[in-house]
């Protein structure tokens, strides 16, 4: 056996994570993929009223709380058959748009860039240069400017001087894998902190719309509480809507101008970093931002791609697809629950059986983490930002393919190569699938945001509808589906009902971290984050950057797949921020 690294926790993500690493030659020969805290939401909500589920799912993470929202009322509303007013479905997209765009900045910006950027180099960087590389770009971005990033070069030189690096503290500063020139470096700086203020101004947006953030207070199942009174202060009238495309507007102009770019020559900039990270090449993404009250017809595209063969697509058009409610499973063979089974959601478990913590220095337990494995086909397939993309692309979705040519394109010039769709199974490429779809998300936000200003403008104030009219005794299956920032999302419930009260008999949450961070199967079959480190290269053991810079590309959020508390207080974990 090869050296054997552990990184624990892995930092800049949301919840707990553990990746261990068998090292040989210089490159990774085996991974595990561990959740480290178990999630319990599911025990919870049995016995309770599916309508008020929304509000305890998205307490399952801080950062991803609209999207379990979301997912939750769809559940509800996808069991009992039950359509919602034009206006509730447009609210609830820009708010989806919205959030996917404060989380997509947040990610690159504030939870990976740092994996690419070195700080110490903006030291060494001339402002002149650095404006000069954006301009040749064509870019117009204002934070561009010389005397812009002259300043952005000498925060960072006082910082240095005090040393007072606050968020620039620790990192893998110096590391032989940072390639980036001084300038682009300083850009990426500087854009960085322009960030901090961007993304606050999509959550603006969430919070007028959803009453506040984190944890929304707007969504009913059957549509939102958002009174229409275009004559009232107190209601969403013309005002609130208008500061809303203000955002929206201001927000966009940050990811068309900075956003893609930094990617671009950041992929440019690593171009061994196109082959690295693949892993598993199956990829799954379900349709989303619905425009019809039915939840027919869809501004977002999903399906199934096989084995990365971009000539094949399986299309997914409905929620509703019995592709989906049949093939979709989770196996928990090697995860910390009792039992051994291979079973579909509306019939799954979760009931917690820890066999013991997994000892560095010896092999991988048989057990090892808290995380199911999901698996289409009983097969184990990457889902998130790349998968839509691929799926977009590939059916002609004039958004994917209009941003994903740019990327390709931009990138490619920067390199002096031709690029093509392929190089995008790899860690890079998911990050430019992310921009990509961070693009094509401001659009949509801007384009429902209009369809929401048209409709009202008609007459049309409908934001709600009792799901209780025509509630009748019975047992009622549904699933709610969301393409989430970090891909498919779905949340599925089993409602018995006397006619005059519901509650949940069952309720599981399949979520984007699960799909991608979940261990081996019954059939040993490793997950993506797993499959996706084979073959990185590992210049220093001592630090694995390379490892990080993978793992990060799949924007982990483990406190959506695992998630507890320790009731006596006890300490769990200490961290270092990386």
């Amino acid at each position: 056996m090869g050296k054997l690294i552990t990184i624990d926790p892995v930092t800049r993500i949301e919840g707990h994570l553990r990746i261990d690493v068998e090292v040989e030659g210089g490159a990774v020969k085996n991974a595990w993929s561990s959740g480290t805290m178990w999630r319990g939401i599911e025990t919870i909500l049995q016995g309770r009223d599916p309508r008020d589920a929304w509000v305890f799912t998205q307490r399952i993470c801080g950062v991803c709380t609209t999207v379990h929202a979301i997912a939750s009322v769809r559940s509800v509303e996808n069991a009992l058959g039950l359509e919602i007013p034009l206006n509730a479905q447009l609210i609830r997209n820009i708010i989806i748009g919205a959030h996917a765009l404060h989380d997509h900045v947040v990610h690159f910006y504030h939870l990976s860039a740092l994996d690419w950027v070195d700080v110490t180099k903006v030291l060494e960087a001339s402002p002149e240069k650095a404006a000069a590389f954006a301009d040749s770009l064509g870019l117009t971005w204002a934070g561009n400017s010389k005397h812009a990033l002259a300043a952005v070069k000498e925060k960072v030189k006082e910082f240095v001087s005090k040393g007072q690096l606050g968020i620039f503290t620790n990192g893998y500063w110096g590391h032989p894998a940072m390639k980036l020139s001084p300038e682009v470096n300083l850009l990426a700086v500087a854009h960085y902190l322009q960030a901090l203020d961007v993304q606050r101004k999509a959550n603006q947006v969430v919070a007028i719309l959803g009453s506040k953030t984190p944890n929304i207070q707007n969504l009913a199942v059957g549509g939102v509480a958002n009174a229409i009174n275009l004559d009232s202060p107190a209601a969403l009238n013309m005002e609130k809507l208008y500061q809303v495309k203000t955002l929206l507007d201001e927000v966009s102009s940050f990811i068309t101008q900075v956003y893609l770019p930094d990617v671009a020559a950041i992929a440019a900039s690593y171009p061994d970093w196109l082959k690295y990270g693949a892993g598993v090449t199956n990829y799954l993404a379900v349709p989303d931002m619905p425009t019809d009250s039915k939840m027919t017809q869809f501004d977002l595209p999903g399906g199934v791609i096989w084995n990365g063969d971009l000539g094949k697509v399986r299309p997914i058009a409905s929620w509703n697809d019995d592709y989906l409610r049949q093939n979709v499973t989770e196996s928990i063979a090697r995860s910390y629950y009792d039992g051994d089974w291979t079973k579909g959601p509306w019939e799954g478990e979760t009931v917690p059986k820890f066999t013991g913590e997994w000892k560095a220095e010896t092999p991988a337990p048989d057990r090892y983490s808290w995380v199911k494995a999901p698996r289409l086909e009983g097969k184990p397939v990457q889902v998130g930002p790349l998968a839509q993309l691929l799926v977009g692309y590939v059916q002609g979705h004039a958004g994917f393919k209009k941003w994903g040519d740019w990327m390709l394109g931009t990138a490619g010039k920067i390199a002096g190569v031709k690029l093509g769709p392929a190089v995008l199974h790899s860690t890079l490429g998911r990050h430019a699938a992310r921009a990509i779809r961070c693009a094509v998300m401001s659009e949509l936000a801007q384009k429902h945001w209009k369809l929401l200003v048209e409709n009202v403008g008609k007459g049309d104030v409908a934001i709600f509808n009792d799901p209780m009219k025509s509630l009748k005794a019975g047992t009622y299956r549904g699933v709610g589906f969301h393409e989430a920032p970090r891909g498919t999302l779905s949340h599925w419930s089993v409602i018995e009902s006397d006619g005059k009260s519901m509650k949940l008999k069952n309720y599981q949450a399949v979520v984007p971290s699960t799909w991608n961070a979940g261990p081996r199967d019954g059939k040993d079959q490793k997950g993506p984050y797993e499959a996706s480190l084979v073959g990185n290269p590992i210049a220093n053991a001592a630090l694995p950057l390379e490892a990080l810079r993978t793992i990060h590309s799949f924007d982990p959020c483990l406190a959506c797949a695992i998630h507890t508390v320790d009731a006596d207080g006890e300490e769990i974990a200490r961290v270092k921020v990386l």
